[in-house]
């Protein structure tokens, strides 16, 4: 029989209670590129994490150029029963007659976790595992989509023989299917992406997997013998944005023989395993860290999981019981800004991560989310980039700090080429995410450098993952080409209406229903930044992008504008927009908190600088 962690680790845990209940019930164990939270004991812990680091050096030895560290941590839980494992799985795996997995892989926005049971056995109890733990490692570069899950197949097989790492096991019921099936065109499967249906009908999806395993299974085993990098040359192809079927021909050479190969690496069954030695591999046991926990401590991170697998009233319950037993639990503060952020109630997730913050200043997730939620509320206050910076200082691999800062600073118009590096900044380090390319060509737009944010924009539309991201992004191409237009048609206004070389006024243009000039000035954000809460009324836009006003709230009614709307920041608390948000038509009847700054023109309250908006 194969052995698994889980085996390696039975072996262990094989020993009398009484001999194990003499240590920690809890320990919390750090290596170079993990932590891990357990009820096993240290030597067992120590032991998994040896077999974890290894696995990540594989993908480091044979991916040299992919960055196999993400920016978030990543947080291993393992247990040593069936009874404490459920109380962290997903709702969906419960239930009378649902199977228990071995594990599951769990990734959110700020973290990410692994969650084990160590008394399990077989040969691949953590394949789920394995299979997703490749998918955050190799699966952020931009990787084509067949060979992203032909990868996290091929690796979720993976074995520990001591310093051995065997890696690509064939699956017989992969090699059933492709056995009994037709082979995709090798064309057509360079090309699938996530909206193909081959990645999503059934009846193509049987053999999409299978096959795209093989072929990578194939590469793999070539590319190792022969001792070159085929995938990493395709690879970066496609990153420079050669056409997928280029790039394979390019890097792999004729497509028809290699078809030819790959229908002979099936039909004669020669797939093997790849074993790599790793007893060179920079991987200490001993010199990892580790430190006993509380049992409060042990829970605060069961409910922080429980509150991102959706089990909301069970992890809200556990917390309470930490907070009582640990009130300067410092995890337990995040996940319950994590609980009120998720229900909308950013006033209170702003609370948690505060004190979250004055608990422990070196927590660069409390930073982040105090800053970012500060800055979603309207707050560009010194403290708000305060705690953006600090989050950066403290993990500088985290692109939403990055992003975040940048917009702080494109919404107080000033710093404005510290927020294009910092957007830049954010763009390659998560370069496949689009949201931070539409950032980017926003501060590019607040710099006036239109060419460029159109630019970035088509780029961003280039990496869009589904076809309602590229609309969103396509919309926001056209919004800025036309507001292009009407700036120049707004300079040229202007240029007429300045006086000739001869002193003489020049005859001002009027273009159809507007002033010679705006009604109010046009100021960068200075002074006090003022807040008003209440519903919009009585909107008004005018030629060719000014916006006016008036909030009704309970303290009276604030009259504001600005002469140009795409300079104004909205977002929506408790609602999704259907498509792109049009102030001048969408947002009349909404309740809004605006932030705005007052003017030299005292016969209105202030310019408009963001508006978050709720129903």
């Amino acid at each position: 029989m194969r052995r698994s962690i889980g085996l390696l680790l039975a072996v262990v845990l094989s020993t009398p209670p009484a001999a194990r209940a003499a240590g920690p019930a809890w320990v919390e164990i750090h290596s170079e590129h993990f932590t891990l939270v357990t009820d096993v004991s240290d030597k067992d812990g120590r032991h998994l994490l040896d077999q974890l680091e290894r696995m990540r050096w594989a993908f480091a030895t044979m991916f040299p150029k992919a960055n196999v560290d993400p920016a978030a941590p990543i947080v291993v839980v393992a247990v040593r029963s069936d009874k404490e494992f459920e109380t962290m799985e997903p709702s969906g795996y419960l239930g009378k007659g649902m199977a228990h997995p071995a594990g599951y892989f769990l990734k959110a926005p700020d973290k990410n976790y692994i969650i084990l049971r160590t008394d399990v056995e077989g040969p691949h109890p953590y394949s789920v595992v394995y299979h997703e733990y490749t998918h955050l490692e190799l699966g952020t570069e931009g990787m084509p989509v067949w060979l992203n899950e032909g990868l996290a197949q091929y690796f979720e097989e993976t074995e520990f023989r001591d310093k051995d790492v065997l890696l690509g096991e064939p699956d017989p019921g992969m090699l059933l299917v492709l056995k009994q099936s037709s082979l995709i065109p090798l064309e057509t499967l360079f090309r699938v992406d996530a909206n193909s249906p081959y990645y999503h009908e059934e009846n193509k999806v049987t053999v999409f997997y299978p096959e795209s395993w093989a072929l990578t299974h194939l590469l793999m085993s070539e590319d190792f013998h022969d001792k070159v990098n085929r995938i990493g040359d395709y690879l970066n192809l496609v990153n420079q944005h050669t056409d997928p079927v280029t790039a394979a021909q390019q890097a792999f050479g004729d497509l028809k023989k290699l078809r030819s190969s790959l229908e002979d690496y099936i039909g004669h069954m020669t797939f093997q395993e790849l074993r790599i030695n790793s007893a060179a591999a920079p991987i200490d046991e001993k010199a990892m860290t580790a430190a006993p926990i509380s049992p409060a401590q042990a829970d605060s991170f069961r409910a922080d999981v429980l509150a991102h697998v959706g089990r909301m009233t069970e992890a809200g319950a556990l917390l309470d019981s930490v907070l009582k037993t640990d009130p300067s639990n410092v995890l337990a503060h995040e996940t319950e800004g994590f609980l009120a952020q998720r229900d909308g109630n950013t006033t209170d997730a702003k609370k948690w991560y505060s004190e979250a913050v004055d608990l422990d200043s070196q927590s660069f997730l409390a930073q982040y989310y105090f800053g970012a939620i500060s800055l979603m509320q309207g707050d560009t206050s010194q403290a708000t980039e305060a705690s953006l910076r600090k989050a950066i200082q403290l993990n500088p691999r985290y692109a939403p700090a990055y992003d975040a800062l940048a917009m702080l600073y494109a919404r107080r118009r000033d710093n404005l080429d510290e927020a294009h590096l910092l957007s830049v900044t954010a763009v390659g380090l998560e370069p496949q995410t689009t949201q931070y390319r539409m950032d980017a060509a926003w501060v590019l737009e607040q710099m006036k450098r239109f060419d460029d944010a159109l630019r970035v924009l088509q780029l961003a539309k280039a990496v869009a993952k589904t076809p309602l991201e590229a609309n969103v992004v396509q919309t926001r191409i056209a919004q800025l080409e036309q507001y292009r237009q009407n700036m120049e048609k707004y300079n040229e206004r202007d240029r007429l209406s300045q006086p000739t070389t001869s002193g003489e006024p020049r005859p001002a243009y009027q273009s159809p229903g507007a002033d010679a000039a705006p009604k109010h000035p046009s100021e960068k954000p200075h002074g006090p930044m003022l807040t008003v809460e209440g519903t919009i009324q009585s909107v008004t836009c005018s030629d060719p992008v000014v916006i006016e006003l008036k909030i009704v709230g309970p303290k009276g009614t604030v009259q504001l504008y600005n002469n140009n709307y795409y300079d104004i920041e909205f977002s929506a608390a408790n609602f999704t927009p259907q498509g792109d948000l049009h102030p001048c038509k969408d947002i009349e009847g909404l309740k809004a908190k605006a932030q705005y700054f007052a003017t030299a023109d005292k016969t209105v309250d202030g310019q408009i600088v963001s508006m978050v908006l709720s129903k």
